[in-house]
This record gives structure tokens, C-alpha cells and sequence, in this order.
């Protein structure tokens, strides 16, 4: 790792922790929108603003050249009951900078704007860089990346930050959250009376806990579908006329949102509403360059279970970044140091190599 590198690891690590210290939970993000602005500032970078997405292209932008979105965003869930420690409170012990959104995705976040800063200024890259840290990430909501991209004169394809452990997620599953209710007739439980919602709603949780999709992927594996929340009834002696429920359905390539929603409105009685169908799985191709790039560094590829913002992005787009996604929204969240550097070193090294293939796209 050369003195730049570590220099800007640095000043990444430095961000990261006024980040922490700056509660940015999704729709609440200006603060840290400000931050990260001011950063980019303070190191001659021109910055572009939209409600609390900050973006900036490289000096010697050139409308000629493709162009690789750098994008990792900067809000966060909500620190859940389990912690034992300030989530906004960036203390390093033992090699570990803890607290809310460390892992999930500020490392991601600040190594590639380290990445972007060592870039910025060079005057013979064979393509554009744009780093972008967007909002709304975690809910998702509409006025995050999505409403950037379209504003952008040109994105050939994109790097979307997220923990990975700096190995390549080609692929990702598409996500569809629905609120279903299943509707019955109110009756007197003592009685032969009434309809009861709840009893319409455990056959359609049956239908969808035994339901397989026929096509697997390969790289991700069977549409899974999950009821993860359920509601019915107040009383003890009166049978629900509503029963509500939310199903959780994580959808491969091989499927559109909208197939699988048909299919489960022709099989099931409840009334079915999609909280929103922008969540589409996505994957890059593994003879793309930026893919054949990482594999020339050694880095291995796989299928992400999770969604980000790589959903929001209809150009081809690789996930990678420092951290593990399994410490993300948990309870005393933390990355290492060691990784921060570690992922600067790689994403540069990423850059580099596809310099020598990016020719001719």
C-alpha cells in the first residue's frame, strides 16, 4: 500500500467517524450531507446537491469517455434495543470503530470517495469517474440515488458500495414487501358464526410457505417468499373479520416483480398491495471488464440475497465493499480499520487494473 493510499485511508477513517457521530437515519440525512460536502469542498472538489444526495465528477470529465458511478449511501436504520454501547459514539478498541452505520455502509462510503480523491486530478483516465453518496438507502425511498441517476449525462456502469468483504456481488435479488389482508365476518365465538379472517389467512400462508417457484438461479438461488408480520382479532369471543399480514419476497432474474405477484393473486384469497416494485433483481455479466478486473486481483464472485441501491440502476453494476454484510443493523455494529484500508487499497487496485481493458466500450 502506497503513502497516498494510507493518506486517504486516513482521511477516510476521520469522515467515518463524524459520520457516526451524526445521526442520519433515512429522510433525516442533511447533516451528514453537509459533512460529506464540506469534505469534498475542502479538497477542491466541485459539488452538486439534490435535497441530500452530494455528487461530483472527476476534473478532467470528458463527455467522450464512459463513465463509472462510484455510490454508497450515507443514511442509516435505526440503532436497535440490543446495543450495549452509544451508536453515535466512534470509539476504536482493539483495531474495531464502532457504532451505527460503521459496517453498513460507511466504510463503503468513505473508501470509495477516497478512491474518487485519488483519481480526481488524473488527466489521462480512460474514463470518467462520478461519486455520488445518496440518501434514503435503508427504507428505500424515492429520493435517493434514483433521482440522481437520471440527472447525469452519462453512466456506463457503477461500483455500489456495500459490505461484501471487498468480493464481487454480481448479482442481487429484487425485493417485493406486500401488505396483505385477508377479510372474513365477525362472529360470536361461542357460536356457529362468522367467518374468520384469521383462518383465510393461515391457508394463504400455507400456499406461500410451501410454494417453489420452478427456476433456480445459479447465482441466487430460489424466489423466496416469507411472512415476517401478522395481526388479527381483539377479543377472545369474537371471530376476526380482518387479519393482516406482510410477506417479504426476495425474487431471482429469472422472474419479473410483476410475474410473481400475479401468480400469488391467483392463488391466495387476500387482498395483496406491493409497498413498491422498483426493487428488481439485477446482475452483471462475468465477462464484463470491471468483473474481469477483480478476478485478475483475485477476488471472488457471488449472488447477494440483499438489495441496495444496485436495484436503482438499470446500467450493469458491481456491489463490493469493506465490511460484513452480517454485522449490518446489528446491535453494536463495527468494521475494522484494517478493512477501511484494506478496501481503499482494493477499489484503487480495481481502477487500475480495469484501465488496461476499458478500450473500446
Amino acid at each position: 500500500m502506497n503513502d497516498r493510499i494510507k493518506s486517504l485511508a486516513a482521511d477516510a477513517l476521520g469522515l467515518l467517524q463524524k459520520l457516526i457521530a451524526t445521526p442520519s437515519f433515512s429522510k433525516e440525512e442533511l447533516p451528514t450531507a453537509l459533512i460529506i460536502e464540506a469534505f469534498m469542498q475542502e479538497r477542491g472538489v466541485e459539488t452538486n446537491r439534490l435535497l441530500h444526495n452530494i455528487w461530483a465528477k472527476n476534473r478532467h470529465y470528458d463527455v467522450s469517455k464512459p463513465t463509472i458511478l462510484l455510490n454508497s449511501h450515507h443514511d442509516t436504520v435505526r440503532p436497535n434495543k440490543g446495543y450495549t454501547r452509544d451508536p453515535f459514539l466512534p470509539e476504536i478498541i482493539d483495531g474495531k470503530l464502532y457504532g451505527l452505520g460503521s459496517n453498513d455502509a460507511g466504510g463503503a462510503l468513505t473508501g470509495l470517495l477516497a478512491t474518487f480523491l485519488y483519481f480526481f486530478d488524473e488527466t489521462d483516465l480512460p474514463f470518467n469517474l462520478i461519486y455520488c453518496a445518496s440518501a434514503e438507502e435503508e427504507i428505500p425511498g424515492e429520493e435517493g440515488v434514483e433521482m440522481v441517476i437520471p440527472i447525469l449525462d452519462r453512466v456506463d456502469f457503477g461500483i455500489v458500495g456495500e459490505p461484501t468483504q471487498m468480493q464481487m456481488a454480481i448479482a442481487e435479488k429484487g425485493l417485493i414487501v406486500i401488505d396483505a389482508v385477508a377479510r372474513g365476518k365477525a362472529g360470536h365465538a361461542a357460536r356457529e358464526e362468522g367467518e374468520s379472517a384469521l383462518y383465510k389467512a393461515m391457508d394463504d400462508i400455507n400456499w406461500i410457505r410451501n410454494k417453489q417457484f420452478p427456476l433456480v438461479s445459479e447465482f441466487l438461488g430460489p424466489v423466496k417468499m416469507s411472512v415476517t408480520a401478522i395481526h388479527a382479532g381483539s377479543e377472545h369471543n369474537v371471530v376476526p373479520d380482518r387479519c393482516d399480514f406482510l410477506i417479504d419476497v426476495r425474487v431471482n432474474e429469472f422472474y419479473t416483480l410483476e410475474e410473481i405477484l400475479e401468480e400469488m393473486q391467483r392463488n391466495l384469497q387476500s387482498e395483496l398491495k406491493p409497498q413498491g416494485m422498483v426493487m428488481r433483481s439485477s446482475i452483471i455479466p462475468l465477462e464484463h471488464p470491471l468483473v474481469q478486473a477483480g478476478l485478475a486481483l483475485g477476488r471472488t464472485y457471488y449472488g447477494s440475497p440483499t438489495t441496495s441501491d444496485k436495484a436503482q440502476m438499470k446500467f450493469p453494476a458491481l456491489k463490493m465493499g469493506p465490511g460484513d454484510s452480517a454485522r449490518s443493523h446489528s446491535a453494536d455494529e463495527f468494521i475494522y480499520v484494517a478493512e477501511i484500508e484494506e478496501g481503499v487499497a482494493i477499489y484503487v487496485a480495481l481502477l487500475e487494473k480495469l484501465k488496461e481493458t476499458i478500450v473500446g466500450l
